[in-house]
């Protein structure tokens, strides 16, 4: 009988076990879109009022993520389709992002079009580390529409971004400073140059007792291109 009972409580733990990993190894979903006044990108203007949305799986630290633009006030504005493959644990992370826009080479915007002088996919890399009190990142092309160099060679185009964000009278702040190590005509610098320096704040609206927007505001900055203006925007996630 005691046998019995042991082989019950093995058999009980081992399914409880189960069921926990199960719960840990859960696949995780994000489905949300942010609307924004003004679509700036690392310091560059790249459109008004536009419509962001994502969608994206994650398990164990490995994520794939679908990110788009369109825009909502000028039709001409550039729209993007990015999809980024990811990988992140105890604060490092890497990952490859396939960049698309409708404005490149390829004069018919095929996105199945990869071709290496004239697709307009961008391929790039990214390395980084999160410390807690600031991050840093590391972004380089490595093929497609790549800018140039003064050679007029593939630039390899670099950035380079750290962030540091706090808390101030119950609103989130980030701050971030980034720049372009040298010479790329995609980022239109002639050499290092500051082209992000930005102040964020996001706070949460409460709608109702279970749902929230979070709004946020930001001031950015390209030293390099002289240009600065004022972001609101606002995220929609279920």
């Amino acid at each position: 009988m005691s046998m019995n009972i042991n082989k019950i409580a093995l058999s009980a733990t081992v399914l409880m076990l189960g069921s926990q990993t199960f719960a840990q190894d859960k696949i995780e979903t994000t489905i949300g879109s942010d609307i924004v006044s003004s679509y700036i990108w690392r310091g560059q203007d790249l459109g008004n009022v536009s419509l962001q949305p994502t969608l994206g799986v994650a398990l164990k630290g490995l994520s794939l993520t679908a990110w788009g633009s369109v825009g909502l006030t000028e039709p001409a504005d550039t729209k993007e389709f990015d999809l980024t493959l990811g990988y992140s644990a105890s604060g490092f992370n890497i990952g490859i992002t396939d960049y698309w826009f409708d404005d490149g080479p390829d004069p018919q915007n095929r996105y199945f079009k990869y071709d290496t002088h004239s697709t307009n996919h961008i391929f790039e890399a990214n390395i980084g580390y999160d410390f807690g009190p600031a991050s840093f990142g590391w972004y380089t092309n490595f093929a497609g529409n790549d800018g140039v160099n003064k050679d007029g060679k593939r630039a390899y185009s670099s950035y380079v971004e750290a962030n540091i964000p706090f808390n101030l009278v119950g609103t989130d702040w980030t701050v971030t400073a980034g720049a372009v190590p040298y010479a790329t005509t995609l980022y239109d610098t002639k050499g290092f140059a500051v082209t992000n320096l930005s102040l964020k704040a996001t706070k949460e609206i409460k709608v109702t007792d279970s749902f929230t927007i979070p709004v946020f505001g930001q001031v950015t900055a390209n030293p390099c291109s002289q240009n600065a203006c004022l972001i609101f925007g606002f995220t929609i996630q279920p």
